[in-house]
C-alpha cells in the first residue's frame, strides 16, 4: 500500500504469511530429530529469530522495489487538478455579460407609476344582471356572439316549433278521436309512411343542430394565440387572485365590498370588487385556471365564460372581449358557506388605459417582447470570449504531459 507521501505501509494481509513460515520453521528440526527441553527453550528461539528477521527483510526489500515503480503514476494526478480550475474564468466572464445586458433593456422599457388609470364606472343593464330579465346578457365577446346566434337563431325557433307541432297533434288527436265522434275505434296498428317520417325528421333536424353546435364547441376550446394576454386566476375561499405573468405583476386579491362601499362606488352590491381584473379590448385573453382550496368555477356570463378552479390542476380557457366597459360575474360551483360572496369584476379598457394601469402596478406592458430581445443582444458576448477559454483548454490537456516530471519531487 502506498500513502499520498510516497510512503511504504504494509497490511496485515502482507505480513501473516511470513509469521506462519517461520511458526512453522520453529516446530521443526534441521535433522529431523528433537532436542531437550533445554535446547528447544534456547536454541529454538534464536532460530525463529533469525528466520523473522530474514523474512522482514526480505520483505522491505520487496516493498522498497514496489514505491520505485508505484510512484510515478501516483504523481499525476496530483499535478493535473492544479491546471484544471484555469478553464473556468472564461465562462464567468460570458455569464456576467448576460445579465448586466437584460436588466438594463429591462429597466429602460418599464417607466415609473402612471398615475393615469382610474376605475371606471360601470353602464347600468351592461355586463349585469337586470330585473326580470329572461334573456343571456348582451354579449362582448366573438365566442359569446356566435353562442348568442346559435341560441336565439336555430335553437329557439326549432325548440318553438316543435313544441307547437306536438301541442297540435295532441289538441287534435284529443278532439278527433274522442268516444263520441269515433264509437268504433280504429283497429290500425302499423302505418309504414307515418313510421319512416316521425324517424326521418328529427333526424334531420339533429343535423341541423349539430353542424353549428360542433362549430361553437371547438371555437371555445381553439388554443390561444402567442400574443394572447397571460392571467393566472386562483380561487380562494372566498375569494379570487389575479396574477399577469408576463407583465411582472404578482397576485392580487380582489374581495367583494361591503353596501357602504359599493354604494359609494356607484357598484351593484355583492357584484362590486376592490381589485378588478382588467384587460384590454380587442386582445385575446389566456386564462389559468386553479383553486388552492376547494372546487370552485370562474364564470363572467358576457363573455360566455365558464372554467372550474380545480386545487391542483391548471384549467385554460380564452376569451376577447371587443367592446369597453365593466363585466361582472359569479363563483358558479358550490365552494362553501361564502359561496355566493366571491364576486367577479373584470374591467376592459381601451390599450392605452390598460398600459397605464399596468405601469400603476409596476408591471411592462411589452410583456415577454422586452425579455425576449435581451437575450438576443447579449448573444454576441459569448462568442468575443470564447477564444479567451481556449489557452485554458490548452492548459489543461498539457497537464498529464508534465506530470511524470514531478515524479522524483514525490519520493521526498
Amino acid at each position: 500500500m502506498l500513502e499520498a507521501s510516497g510512503k511504504r505501509v504494509y497490511s496485515a494481509r502482507e505480513i501473516q504469511p511470513a509469521f506462519r513460515l517461520s511458526r512453522r520453521l520453529s516446530d521443526m528440526l534441521p535433522d529431523g530429530t528433537k532436542y531437550d527441553k533445554e535446547q528447544q527453550a534456547t536454541g529454538g528461539t534464536s532460530l525463529m529469530k533469525s528466520l523473522k528477521t530474514l523474512v522482514i527483510a526480505a520483505a522491505l526489500s520487496l516493498g522498497a522495489v514496489g514505491v520505485g515503480h508505484a510512484q510515478t503514476p501516483a504523481a499525476a494526478p496530483v499535478e493535473a487538478p492544479v491546471a484544471a480550475p484555469v478553464a473556468n474564468p472564461a465562462p464567468a466572464a460570458a455569464d456576467a455579460t448576460v445579465p448586466t445586458a437584460a436588466p438594463a433593456a429591462t429597466e429602460a422599457a418599464v417607466p415609473a407609476g402612471d398615475a393615469t388609470y382610474t376605475p371606471m364606472k360601470p353602464t347600468p343593464g351592461v355586463g349585469q344582471p337586470i330585473d326580470a330579465g329572461i334573456d343571456f346578457q348582451p354579449q362582448v365577446s366573438p365566442v359569446g356572439e356566435q353562442a348568442y346566434w346559435f341560441n336565439h337563431v336555430i335553437l329557439l325557433p326549432v325548440i318553438t316549433i316543435i313544441t307547437l307541432f306536438v301541442l297540435g297533434l295532441l289538441l287534435w288527436v284529443v278532439f278527433r278521436y274522442r268516444a263520441k265522434a269515433n264509437p268504433v275505434p280504429s283497429k290500425t296498428t302499423h302505418n309504414t309512411f307515418i313510421e319512416i317520417i316521425w324517424t326521418a325528421i328529427p333526424v334531420l333536424i339533429l343535423a341541423v343542430i349539430a353542424v353549428p353546435s360542433i362549430r361553437l364547441l371547438a371555437q371555445q376550446y381553439e388554443p390561444p394565440k402567442k400574443e394572447a394576454l397571460t392571467i393566472k386566476v386562483t380561487g380562494y375561499q372566498w375569494y379570487w387572485g389575479y396574477a399577469y405573468p408576463d407583465q411582472g405583476i404578482g397576485e392580487y386579491v380582489s374581495k367583494m365590498l361591503t353596501a357602504d362601499q359599493a354604494k359609494a362606488s356607484g357598484e351593484p352590491y355583492q357584484l362590486a370588487v376592490d381589485n378588478r381584473m382588467v384587460v384590454p379590448v380587442g386582445r385575446q385573453v389566456k386564462l389559468i385556471i386553479t383553486g388552492a382550496d376547494v372546487i370552485h368555477s370562474f364564470a363572467v356570463p358576457a363573455f360566455w365564460t365558464k372554467m372550474d378552479a380545480v386545487p391542483g390542476r391548471a384549467n385554460e380557457t380564452t376569451f376577447t372581449a371587443n367592446k369597453v366597459g365593466v363585466y361582472y360575474g359569479q363563483c358558479s360551483e358550490l365552494c362553501g358557506v361564502d359561496h355566493g360572496f366571491m364576486p367577479i369584476a373584470v374591467e376592459v379598457l381601451p390599450v392605452d388605459k390598460w398600459e397605464a394601469w399596468v405601469r400603476s402596478k409596476g408591471g411592462n406592458p411589452a410583456g415577454p417582447v422586452v425579455a425576449a430581445a435581451a437575450p438576443a443582444a447579449a448573444a454576441p458576448t459569448p462568442a468575443v470570449a470564447a477564444p479567451a477559454a481556449t489557452p485554458a483548454a490548452t492548459t489543461t490537456e498539457a497537464a498529464p504531459a508534465a506530470a511524470p516530471a514531478a515524479a522524483p519531487v514525490a519520493k521526498n
